[in-house]
């Protein structure tokens, strides 16, 4: 495919609902062709790994995903349970996605302070080291599927975090997201900014091999590109341009073929193979997912 890395798209799940809908949602993931069901960690939705076990209990062949545990939340030898009892129980196919948690307000409603962020990650990066040493011990049960346990996915934005996912990540997941104010609400970043970030990252892989994933914002068909993205450029309070709107790579925009293009594009630009979108937008890409994998 253009000599670059194979297109793959997920789904990430954020709205809470009964078993049955839990159930036939991860069913319509795999039905259009997702290649990955991830779950958000956040207050108020499901649980991440009961939610993964049971997404692989009635899906064959989509990995699951966490996207991204907050993992100042949890303490790194409880969590290797969790993560290599998970991965057994779905058969290998659990994807483990880490990031040091944002959401200010998540933190007061569970009672806990709110580190800044250089504690934040450090506690990743003891979680990432924890996991690597419990893993490499063979005498710890219970035991991932695969030596070392699953794949690991780091998302962030900031210097210290990329460069923790260019030392160990699979997949780096990079937010789109601009520097902000510790705990303020997230704002696009512009295509240059992620430019910028693909580029640091890329540089202290020195040579190792990682997948690009991007969390896309804004997902929308349409004949008429540009009044949609003023639409969407009314409705954010954000600093973009609508210029700069058109240009990001988390805001996708038009018919099914000039999306298919926009991500061809910025594979090209940024290294992007891997696409994640929200649960609202399942539907809404899927024509998308299916004419790249067609390709």
């Amino acid at each position: 495919m253009d000599g670059e890395k194979t297109f793959r798209f997920g789904v990430n799940l954020v709205l809470p609902g009964s078993r049955d809908e839990w159930v036939a949602k991860c069913r319509r993931v795999e039905e259009l062709g997702y290649d990955v069901l991830s779950v958000a960690d956040h207050l108020g939705i499901a649980p991440p790994f009961p939610a993964l076990v049971l997404a692989g209990a009635v899906t064959e062949r989509v990995r699951l995903n966490t996207f991204v545990l907050n993992a100042p939340f949890y303490n790194p030898v409880l969590l290797a349970r969790e993560v290599a009892g998970t991965d057994q129980f779905v058969s290998g196919r659990l994807d483990l996605g880490l990031g040091a948690g944002y959401v200010k307000a998540e933190f007061e409603a569970a009672g806990m302070p709110f580190p800044g962020a250089r504690a934040r990650v450090d506690h990743l990066e003891l979680t990432i080291k924890e996991l690597r040493r419990l893993y490499a011990d063979p005498e710890y049960a219970p035991k991932p599927v695969r030596p070392g346990g699953p794949p690991l996915m780091i998302a962030g934005r900031g210097d210290r975090l990329l460069s923790l996912a260019a030392e160990h990540a699979a997949t780096i997941a990079f937010s789109g997201m601009a520097k902000v104010r510790d705990g303020a609400p997230p704002m696009l970043a512009t295509a240059d900014a992620i430019e910028e970030r693909v580029q640091f990252v890329t540089e202290r892989l020195d040579g190792r091999e990682a997948e690009f994933n991007l969390l896309v914002q804004f997902v929308e068909i349409t004949d008429d590109r540009e009044s949609a993205l003023r639409e969407i450029h009314a409705r954010i309070s954000d600093t973009l341009t609508l210029a700069e709107l058109a240009e990001v790579p988390t805001v996708l925009v038009g018919t099914v073929e000039e999306i298919a293009e926009q991500l061809v594009a910025h594979r090209a630009r940024f290294g992007f193979s891997y696409y994640t979108v929200l649960e609202p937008n399942l539907e809404v890409l899927a024509p998308v997912v299916d004419l790249l994998c067609r390709r």
